[in-house]
């Protein structure tokens, strides 16, 4: 679904990420990992133009996300950041339509769609009409996640999106999260900091280290076949999961 060729980003002449190249396969769920600053919310930004590459290509379903095609690109990608990203003047159900609206879709339309992700998402309906200050941290984030399934985009990126939450309220999330993610059968791209959520949500992992892809594989590779010293030391800091099977 994503083709990286030598893919580089720089800031204030400081290399952030690369050169790297990386192939995200459809209707799998790909986790980025790494310690902070490592590049993976950069990468994750690059692929929808959040931020222009200074090198290398980005390809989306076969075509190079440019300038000029980056709009539809990104209607056919749903994004989601920590603690939903909501704009705090318009209510759960505003922000959910927001772009909907904007591409003025038939009312009726857009009513049917914000019911079936309300049961998607197991949102309470009588939140829909609350502003974000309302809202507990959990519903920020399912509509967060409402409001980028509202198109029915091809590919989901979500950049820590549980890491704002109590441990007890992101253990259900993220269980919610992962049924939804096999049920619709998207291809999704996860950032996280955490290798017991990595290998929880994963098909496959992406370790990176300094703008650099260090491994890439299951977590069990990384468990058992680590490539080098490093991933050795990160996968011994992340006290939480236990080694697979």
């Amino acid at each position: 679904m994503f083709s990286l060729r030598d893919v580089e980003k720089t800031y204030n002449g400081r290399t952030a990420l690369g050169p790297i190249s990386l192939e995200i396969p459809a209707d799998r769920t790909t986790v980025l990992i790494g310690p902070s600053g490592c590049g993976k919310s950069t990468l994750l930004r690059l692929l929808i133009r959040l931020a222009g590459p200074h090198g290398g290509e980005i390809r989306f379903d076969g075509a190079p996300v440019t300038p000029e095609s980056v709009r539809a690109v990104r209607l056919r990608v749903g994004y989601v950041i920590q603690d939903g990203g909501l704009f705090p003047n318009l209510t759960a159900r505003g922000n959910v339509a927001l772009m909907a609206r904007y591409l003025k879709r038939d009312s009726k339309t857009i009513a049917a769609r914000i019911n079936e992700l309300t049961e998607l998402t197991r949102f309470p309906a009588d939140g829909l009409d609350r502003y974000p200050s309302e809202l507990s941290g959990g519903q920020r984030q399912r509509v967060g996640l409402m409001r980028a399934l509202m198109l029915d985009p091809d590919a989901l990126l979500l950049d820590e999106p549980l890491g704002a939450l109590d441990p007890l309220i992101r253990a259900e999330l993220q269980d919610e999260l992962r049924d939804i993610f096999r049920n619709l059968g998207k291809t999704v791209v996860l950032v996280t900091h955490d290798l017991g959520e990595a290998t929880f949500f994963a098909d496959r992992i992406v370790l990176l280290r300094d703008g650099k892809i260090v491994q890439e594989g299951t977590s069990a590779d990384l468990w058992r076949r680590p490539v080098d010293p490093f991933v050795t030391r990160f996968v011994q800091a992340q006290r939480g999961p236990e080694a697979p099977v």
